[in-house]
């Protein structure tokens, strides 16, 4: 933990919260920061899920949404409907943008995914291209819970989800961008079977799994343990870390 001074004084951070067992819609938390109309970036947006969320909720809005793995951005090129996205390829480390361009900087769990030896440039690029008072929306999964298990089985996250956390920590030591609010919550997870899991989860291009027949089988089992007729459900704990661009 480590106490930094914002806006409302002293506060601690924390890479996770074992009372913060509030089950929430991500969208009820981002929906404080004023995104009618705003100019948004996107950091490794994936399948673009929370990209098209934002987009019809926010129509007025404007969305840059970057992705690394060329697979799924050529996917993300195929969606239609969505007028106010531009889907692009590129890092967190290096932003084809303007200084003082964005708004509203998003990552929903993607800060981990970024080479730790590159995690403090991507932090500074954030603060390079929000306008001054811009926000950055750091969502990340916290180490912990019944999905968390199943998943450290073929892809341990610890240590990368650590050195996010502590990217995050010096951003905000050095000044360069302010802790506005650190915020703890359970989201829900819910896959219809163990097909969809593979497909999403397993199989996903941005990271190459290869799991033995045997782990392969413990995975399996572990998933269906949760598994109801209507599928399964995890509550998977979270935590954002809300920053502000100083200079407004």
């Amino acid at each position: 933990m480590k106490r930094v001074m914002d806006g409302k004084g002293w506060q601690t951070m924390q890479i996770s919260n074992s009372n913060a067992g509030a089950l929430r819609d991500e969208r009820e938390i981002y929906a404080n920061l004023g995104l009618n109309g705003a100019r948004i970036l996107e950091l490794g947006c994936g399948a673009g899920e929370k990209t098209r969320a934002i987009a019809r909720d926010y129509p007025q809005a404007s969305i840059l949404a970057l992705e690394v793995d060329h697979i799924q951005h050529r996917k993300n090129l195929e969606l239609t409907g969505y007028p106010n996205i531009r889907f692009a390829v590129g890092g967190a480390e290096r932003i084809p943008a303007e200084d003082d361009t964005f708004d509203v900087v998003f990552l929903f769990k993607s800060l981990h995914h970024v080479p730790r030896a590159l995690m403090d440039q991507a932090l500074d690029e954030i603060k390079r291209v929000l306008v001054p008072g811009g926000v950055a929306y750091i969502s990340e999964p916290v180490f912990a819970g019944e999905y968390n298990e199943i998943l450290r089985l073929f892809h341990d996250e610890e240590a990368v989800r650590a050195a996010a956390f502590a990217a995050i920590e010096r951003v905000v030591a050095s000044g360069k961008l302010e802790l506005v609010e650190e915020i703890f919550f359970n989201a829900r997870l819910r896959f219809p079977d163990f097909a969809a899991f593979e497909d999403k989860v397993i199989g996903a291009t941005h990271t190459r799994h290869h799991l033995t027949p045997a782990v392969h089988a413990e995975v399996r089992s572990r998933f269906a343990m949760h598994m109801r007729d209507s599928g399964a459900e995890f509550r998977t704990p979270m935590r954002v870390d809300i920053l502000r661009k100083p200079g407004a």
